[in-house]
């Protein structure tokens, strides 16, 4: 989810992170077969596409405003206050005052929240065609990443606030350098105790499709890897894979629709370029960046807040930052801040998705089957090639479809007797592309 707000404060609802989709081989390994089916050809968007791309600009323009103005209602009106006084009611001592608040503000919010997450998560995917979920389903998974959050939030909320009472002038460094722990422990959780309450992970079904898997991971250096198979035809029908976890818990992810939607070589660049999420380190760095965001993040309220509350104190109840109360004035300041960065965010998960596709494209060697691949999900997911400038610059974590099937077509330094930049890192094998 991408709603960088969430992440507040020991990333209270940020608990989705991952990345979707030796001797150096020799020239020789790619065949005249390969060369000879020529470039990919991109067809254009259908109608149905094209209404979905501007629908959903639409969607996140409505979003972006909804996620300030739900927090910052709460804040005015005087109701966080309120809500805080309830608390402190209820709650009798520091710790509950603030689980309690912070449970109230979750259920609050999730409500606000609830006709336009049905919209845009249920009724708009099966109006397009891209959902295969139930009703049932869908409220089973929102209730779940409900209880998931209120828990979350309930349980670490006071450590900022802690900090912001002991240290209020240091506050945010010390909170913002914990975040670089609470997203490692979040990346490290996620795949074992989080994605399985959602969908159910295995192993591979189709065995001989697996010991090629395998073997291409061989070839990538990755030793003892996992790949899992994900039952998410009961949730769409889109076409995905990604990896997600560090440390031992890190995993390659294949949703079952892209075994079906996909020819063999197609799914062999896709792994290809999931392992070179994997082998490049992009979910230690992602932990980097995502903390450095926050931290600056973090900065931003603690310079702005004062302000804020100087001015607005009488109305919205509360004289410091340390009053609970705050928290809505937090999320209104990081979900700013953040909407400034997120051009930069964005940038940087691009860098990583083209490194991985090309990572894919020196491993694999198949120009056709990465561009076809790329064509595929473009048509099954309803892909706009070329996004307007400002909307690739706030919305696109990945390369424009467009992009990445142009620079399939052409990426061939060993077509060249050029060096391959990851080709370091490949081991020699049987099972080089043949």
């Amino acid at each position: 989810m991408q709603r960088w707000a969430a992440c507040c404060l020991l990333a209270v609802f940020a608990f989705g992170a991952g990345h979707s989709f030796a001797q150096e081989p020799s020239p020789s390994h790619t065949t005249a077969s390969n060369a000879e089916k020529g470039p990919v050809v991109l067809p254009p968007p259908s109608e149905k596409a094209v209404q979905f791309y501007r629908s959903g600009n639409v969607l996140w323009a409505i979003r972006e405003v909804w996620d300030l103005l739900v927090p910052a209602i709460i804040l005015f009106t005087g109701f966080s206050a309120r809500m805080r006084r309830f608390a402190a009611w209820a709650g009798r001592y520091w710790f509950f005052t603030i689980a309690i608040f912070a449970a109230v503000y979750t259920l609050l919010t999730f409500a606000a929240n609830l006709p336009l997450d049905y919209y845009a998560q249920y009724v708009r995917m099966h109006a397009y065609g891209l959902s295969n979920q139930t009703l049932g389903k869908w409220a089973q998974d929102t209730l779940i990443a409900l209880a998931i959050e209120m828990v979350v939030t309930a349980l670490f909320l006071w450590v900022p606030y802690l900090l912001l009472k002991k240290s209020p002038k240091r506050w945010w460094l010390y909170t913002g350098l914990l975040m670089y722990v609470f997203f490692a422990i979040v990346f490290f959780v996620k795949p074992i105790a989080i994605d399985p309450m959602f969908n159910d992970f295995g192993s591979m079904k189709d065995k001989a499709l697996e010991q090629k898997i395998l073997a291409l991971a061989d070839r990538a250096g990755i030793e003892g890897s996992d790949v899992f198979e994900v039952n998410k035809s009961e949730d769409t029908k889109a076409i995905n894979a990604y990896v997600t976890g560090i440390f031992n818990t890190g995993r390659i992810v294949l949703w079952d629709t892209t075994i079906k939607g996909l020819s063999e070589d197609q799914l062999l660049y896709v792994m290809a370029h999931e392992m070179g999420h994997y082998v490049l380190y992009h979910a230690y760095f992602a932990i980097a960046f995502m903390g450095t965001l926050m931290l600056i993040g973090l900065y931003v309220i603690h310079r702005a807040s004062g302000w804020v509350i100087a001015r607005y104190g009488s109305r919205i109840g509360f004289d410091r930052l340390s009053d609970v109360a705050s928290y809505p004035l937090i999320m209104v300041l990081l979900s700013a801040t953040m909407f400034v960065l997120t051009p930069a965010s964005n940038a940087y998960s691009r860098y990583n998705e083209h490194e991985a596709d090309r990572f894919g494209l020196e491993l694999t060697q198949d120009n056709h089957a990465a561009a076809s691949a790329f064509v595929k999900l473009f048509q099954e997911n309803l892909g706009y090639p070329y996004p307007h400038p400002l909307i690739k610059l706030w919305r696109s974590t990945h390369p424009p479809l467009g992009e990445r099937v142009q620079f399939c077509n052409e990426y061939k330094p060993w077509a060249e007797g050029k060096p391959l930049v990851y080709g370091h890192l490949f081991r020699e094998s049987e099972t080089a592309p043949q």
